[in-house]
């Protein structure tokens, strides 16, 4: 637990997404009750997904025609450069500031990965690029980010999921916590939008079945009257500046961290009653009362098991003091490993505006007030991550 008086600041932030890449684009989409996911080909077959929007894109290709080397990088990469630009600016780091650095992904180097695989078995080990091995190794998000802002702290890339921006968080306060660093760089990226990877979740039958339109909802988080899941990807990354002390520039803290698991009975289970996200929750929430809670951002995929498994941990640890309940899935799809990240911005900006965003459809009141958010998130494992976020008083 993180007591009152080592509270973590939150300096900067940066993303990109579905939503854009600047905070106020992205909060001028979330104050508007519309999806951003597309019906997307995939080749073979079509599905609804949540690209980056067309002038994120942009800055992307930007990106690629500075370096000749960034040409060969895989997109999970650029956008975690493009995220991370903005957060230090926004929290005033330049090139002199040393700085430890945890971004990680769920899935990697994806579109690299399948793109020189599908090569070897066309061509054998005789075509296979040079570039192959150093492109797609897990490590390299957080290596590409510090060569290109200039810091020689240590540089951490991890796999845990879809928890695995949180688990960066966790990782950046232990640092912060033990001394090692005064500044850490912490977050997660994914580019999960490749023919194999949306494959994969439809073989699961966790993909939703519904066309994006503009006048439906494709992905039903926190929908707990749904009989089908309904599932979709998303693209985007997200980082945190983190500081042991500034409370003078700090625009959110972190107040406390929690984590949990449980025993798998298969590959992709959670328990009906979200025991990884009770331990999760009640570690984050020692030594502050429920009723100082005011929202939680969920982590709510859209699957039928998933969703309710979460509401129930909910439930469990609130019963009648529970907050309100979001989440922005419906919005910009299940980004996999920088989901937590995305949902950790989500409570920021509702924080520094004062202003709760619900899901359209749903019935869940919107809080009196917004002092302290609680976000969540969990992946494959049932490995649960909950973070306490309140603002500046």
């Amino acid at each position: 637990m993180i007591g009152v008086d080592n509270k973590i600041a939150i300096t900067g932030w940066g993303s990109v997404s579905a939503l854009g890449s600047s905070t106020q684009q992205i909060w001028g989409n979330y104050l508007h009750p519309v999806h951003h996911l597309k019906s997307q080909n995939f080749g073979a077959f079509s599905a609804s997904a949540a690209p980056l929007d067309v002038n994120t894109y942009k800055e992307i290709e930007a990106l690629k025609l500075e370096q000749v080397k960034y040409r060969e990088l895989d997109p999970s990469v650029l956008y975690a450069i493009i995220a991370s630009r903005y957060a230090t600016s926004m929290a005033g780091w330049d090139s002199n500031k040393e700085f430890g650095i945890n971004i990680g992904s769920s899935r990697g180097a994806t579109s690299l990965f399948e793109k020189y695989y599908d090569a070897f078995r066309a061509h054998g080990a005789e075509r296979t690029d040079t570039l192959a091995s150093p492109t797609t190794t897990l490590g390299n998000i957080a290596t590409w980010v510090a060569n290109d802002l200039g810091t020689n702290g240590p540089e951490i890339s991890h796999s845990i999921t879809c928890s695995t921006a949180l688990h960066a968080i966790l990782n950046g306060v232990a640092w912060l916590q033990s001394g090692f660093t005064d500044t850490f760089l912490a977050g997660g990226s994914e580019a999960p939008l490749t023919p194999f990877t949306v494959a994969q979740m439809k073989a699961l039958k966790v993909y939703t079945r519904e066309d994006a339109k503009p006048n439906n909802y494709p992905v039903r988080s926190l929908d707990m009257q749904k009989t089908q899941n309904s599932m979709a990807l998303g693209e985007g990354a997200a980082v945190f500046c983190m500081e042991k002390e500034a409370s003078d520039r700090a625009l959110a803290y972190i107040e406390g961290i929690g984590y949990g698991t449980e025993t798998l009975e298969h590959n992709t289970s959670i328990s009906e009653k979200g025991i990884c996200f009770q331990k999760s929750m009640t570690m984050a929430l020692e030594g502050h009362k429920l009723s100082d809670v005011d929202a939680i951002v969920m982590h709510a995929p859209g699957t039928v098991k998933g969703d309710l498994s979460e509401y129930n941990a909910i439930q469990k640890i609130f019963r009648r003091q529970r907050p309100a309940l979001t989440s922005n899935k419906w919005k910009i799809g299940h980004t996999l490993g920088s989901s937590g990240a995305l949902s950790m911005e989500l409570a920021l900006l509702m924080l520094q505006n004062q202003l709760f965003i619900k899901v359209p459809y749903s019935h869940h009141r919107a809080p009196l007030k917004l002092n302290k958010i609680l976000v969540n998130a969990v992946g494959f494992g049932c490995n649960a991550v909950s973070v306490l976020l309140s603002r500046p008083i």
